[in-house]
């Protein structure tokens, strides 16, 4: 089999191409979907899952980003999610017990609404802190770990929270 009919077949298959050539292309493609949210308005996202040769007991990472763009291209937003980020000391990429869940927070008229996707996760298996302003989650179920902190629009108290989860989709009204 030729080299170039191997190549075929791989990206074929969906295996990652991290040739020099497929990461200008995955970068090309980006920035082609960010000039469509731009133009339209929307959101992009996309993630990842890096392990180590050692399978269920090795290195297991996971990455992704959300980008929300109003229409006109006003209100760029960028959002990480996953284990994967910077060692404060060394700058190095580290990969972290706790993966950071994707979370949106929408401001209604009789509360805030904060929605955090983390699979696997029920309603019994999330605390919550609320200081103020400031509200932490951490779920922990299995070998599924999250932990996000998210800066309110405002200072809200514990006891007029209402907390719901259902299917990993966790959501919680702040009611002032």
């Amino acid at each position: 089999m030729s080299k170039q009919s191997r190549e075929k077949d791989r990206s074929d298959a969906g295996e990652l191409n991290l040739g020099l050539g497929g990461i200008f292309k995955g970068l090309g493609d980006l920035v082609e979907k960010l000039g469509e949210l731009a133009e339209k308005g929307g959101e992009l996202t996309r993630s990842g899952e890096i392990r180590s040769p050692g399978g269920e007991k090795g290195l297991k990472g996971v990455y992704g980003f959300t980008v929300k763009v109003g229409l006109g291209g006003e209100g760029l937003k960028v959002e990480p999610f996953g284990n994967i980020g910077k060692d404060a000391v060394s700058g190095r990429s580290v990969v972290h017990e706790f993966r950071e869940p994707l979370v949106d927070v929408f401001e209604e008229k009789d509360y805030v609404l904060v929605v955090a996707e983390m699979p696997g996760i029920s309603v019994k298996d999330v605390q919550l802190d609320l200081q103020e302003d400031l509200l932490c989650i951490e779920a922990k179920h299995g070998d599924q770990k999250y932990r996000k902190e998210i800066l309110l629009p405002g200072a809200y108290a514990r006891e007029k929270m209402e907390v719901s989860c259902n299917n990993g989709v966790l959501e919680i009204r702040c009611k002032k």
